[in-house]
């Protein structure tokens, strides 16, 4: 059976974790190994997550728990830390607030690598948005193309970070680049998929909603700094024209947008 690691990244997140961690729970897939990488949180944490932990414990659902819990250099930085602990087939990074979609999400996803001729580098699927009381809000405007490839992010991040299923032997070759305060899980997608194309993998569409994202994030709350940064990734990979062709273009479709 496939191992799938689920990283969870905290700090001060105790209002939106447990709708995590239940998620988590719930999955029907047996062989999950979750890490969650707190910050130092000041506020109920680190004890919902000790909780979660011992309940997860006792299930006998054949999940694994581990806690960490220490001062880091931001999300990113928290994130390669559980890039070095994992230990999965595969790794997917689903925060605190956001949520997979089904119980059975991560079985689905399972069976789609083992059924593969070859373990697939990336499975990929939709993502839904959802409020801060796990609502749906509405479908993600940018969705996954039904072939992705390295080249698919000149039009914008395709697939959702929390959508995007991450091969552990690639990912850890490509960890987060911290030069970046809001956009290196971007950069870090192409990097995954240029990593792919490079050893011939590929990389699977699984046409299912996979995520349920919740809206106010990170890159949300800093949204001129990410665009700034995300201008500079795709500036990085696809060239300088490419890439002002693209924002000349983001800026028109945002002005239909409006109408």
């Amino acid at each position: 059976m496939l191992k799938i690691t689920v990283v969870t990244i905290t700090y001060n997140a105790a209002k939106v974790l447990q709708r995590t961690l239940d998620s988590v729970m719930q999955q029907t897939h047996r062989d999950v190994e979750h890490l969650i990488v707190d910050g130092a949180s000041k506020d109920d944490t680190v004890e919902l997550a000790r909780r979660y932990q011992q309940q997860s414990d006792g299930a006998g659902n054949g999940h694994s728990v581990v806690i960490t819990s220490e001062p880091d250099n931001g999300i990113y930085d928290a994130m390669n830390k559980g890039l070095r602990q994992a230990t999965g087939d595969y790794i997917v990074f689903m925060n605190a607030g956001d949520t997979f979609h089904a119980h059975d999400t991560l079985a689905r996803i399972a069976q789609l690598c083992e059924t593969a001729d070859e373990l697939p580098a990336v499975v990929y699927g939709d993502t839904h948005i959802v409020d801060g009381e796990g609502r749906f809000l509405y479908r993600r405007r940018l969705t996954p193309p039904e072939r992705l490839s390295w080249r698919s992010f000149r039009s914008g991040m395709r697939v959702c970070h929390q959508a995007f299923y991450a091969r552990r032997d690639v990912a850890q070759k490509t960890p987060y680049d911290l030069r970046y305060r809001f956009s290196a899980d971007v950069d870090w997608c192409i990097r995954v998929m240029k990593e792919a194309a490079e050893k011939k993998l590929q990389l699977i569409n699984s046409h299912e909603v996979v995520a349920d994202y919740l809206e106010e994030g990170a890159t949300t709350q800093h949204h001129r700094a990410s665009l700034r940064e995300r201008f500079d990734v795709m500036r990085r990979h696809y060239g300088l024209p490419t890439t002002l062709l693209m924002h000349a273009w983001f800026i028109v479709r945002a002005a239909i947008h409006r109408r």
